[in-house]
């Protein structure tokens, strides 16, 4: 991979209280314990680089969400690891926007092409990369299943080792994937934040680098990119409205960031999508908490959903994701385990495109929110579908022939 023309990384911030923090060094959270994000000199950057030019480089030499580097914190091109990054397709879903009564266009962001069938593959990729230049040997993190997939993935790749804690309930496909990459994987009899507790508690000790959502800044980074991504399928505008699965938030918050840097860049105007954060029923403290006016949830007991990604108690960047929501005169949504399931069926029956369940729960919200009249029919919205819906359980039909009986029509149209 070429030499970029330039780095603009130039430090952390804290997410809280804005306090400068040097990037000489990995780091976690703020020293006051806050998520921290990656700053950039984009006076300097908007005057030396072009959109177009960024967008039209040759795939071989910048791999998908690599094209953006110098939106991005890697300096050097020996720290990128990279697994073959693509640009994930918008996919218009014409079928089922028609289904849910939405008049305008309806697309899909297929996040389950890119390197371990999910969109994590974008916030790993970076985290590893940025640990590697800082001569990081060992991470470790609490994972419902893809990010720990994408962390040993791209942790084999970097030389390094790598430790995952899933839930107990974790999908089996899941935990194995994550082995067959070399990951030590581990299921604990908990949720997600107590397979977190268990990386705080040990990491000092075992050496390892927290790679747990929000308490290191780089993976927000990776996951930016879908918002500049968007952007620039869209021929440099934002949609209407855009319906997020958000579990801990890093997609949405590192969008709405992608989405002033464009704007200061000149990239974009000032026209923002109404932010929908979707959560499940059985978890749902960021609708709570937004619903209640307030700017932290409280951790959300005896959390339960089919969706796992989205099943996370109690998300340390939350007060982020609810100024985003609230900034962009959007909302957020809750959905039923019955409305996941019918969705998924819908689209895939429609328009062929397997969701996985966190994905589906974006368009069970999207035709909630039709309904109610949070966003207009003729809208032009997109759903992240964040994973491959591969590899999750699907419906058994439980139907079969024998061929040495008669067959006829009517026992093929039952």
């Amino acid at each position: 991979m070429p030499s970029a023309p330039s780095n603009f990384f130039t430090h952390l911030e804290c997410s809280m209280t804005g306090a400068r923090i040097e990037a000489d060094q990995p780091h976690n959270l703020s020293p006051e314990g806050w998520p921290l994000l990656a700053r950039y000199d984009l006076a300097a950057m908007k005057g030396r680089l072009d959109r177009d030019a960024i967008a039209a480089r040759s795939a071989s030499d910048h791999p998908g969400f690599w094209k953006w580097r110098e939106l991005l914190p890697v300096t050097n091109d020996e720290d990128i690891v990279s697994l073959g990054e693509v640009d994930t397709p918008l996919i218009d879903a014409t079928g089922t926007a028609a289904q849910i009564g939405a008049s305008g266009r309806l697309w899909v962001k297929d996040e389950g092409r890119l390197p371990t069938g999910s969109f994590k593959a974008r916030g790993l990729a970076l985290a590893v990369s940025m640990a590697k230049s800082y001569g990081v040997q060992t991470m470790a993190m609490p994972t419902n299943g893809n990010a720990g997939a994408a962390l040993s993935a791209y942790g084999a790749r970097a030389g390094m080792t790598t430790y995952s804690f899933c839930p107990e309930d974790t999908p089996d496909v899941n935990v194995r994937e994550i082995a067959g990459q070399g990951g030590k994987v581990f299921r604990v009899n908990g949720l997600i934040h107590q397979c977190g507790a268990i990386v705080g508690a040990l990491k000092e000790q075992m050496g390892w680098f927290d790679v747990s959502t929000l308490k290191e800044p780089y993976r927000i980074e990776g996951k930016k990119t879908m918002g500049i991504e968007l952007a620039w399928q869209l021929g440099w505008k934002l949609p209407d409205a855009i319906f997020y699965p958000t579990g801990g938030g890093t997609g949405l918050i590192g969008m709405w960031k992608a989405f002033d840097e464009m704007e200061q860049l000149g990239w974009i105007g000032s026209e923002r999508p109404k932010m929908f954060a979707v959560q499940a029923e059985g978890c749902a403290p960021i609708v709570k908490a937004y619903e209640a006016g307030e700017e932290h949830a409280p951790e959300w007991l005896d959390a339960h959903t089919f969706a796992a990604g989205i099943r996370v108690p109690k998300a340390i960047g939350d007060f982020l994701i609810l100024r985003a929501v609230r900034e962009s005169e959007g909302a957020a949504l809750s959905v039923s385990e019955d409305q996941i399931e019918a969705a998924r069926q819908l689209c895939g029956g429609e328009d062929g495109l397997l969701l996985c369940p966190e994905g589906a729960a974006t368009l069970a919200a999207c035709q909630s929110a039709l309904e109610r009249g949070l966003v207009e029919r003729d809208s032009d919205i997109v759903l992240f579908n964040c994973g491959s819906g591969l590899k999750y359980p699907l419906p058994d039909p439980k139907r079969s022939l024998d061929r040495t009986q008669v067959i006829t029509p009517d026992m093929l149209e039952a």
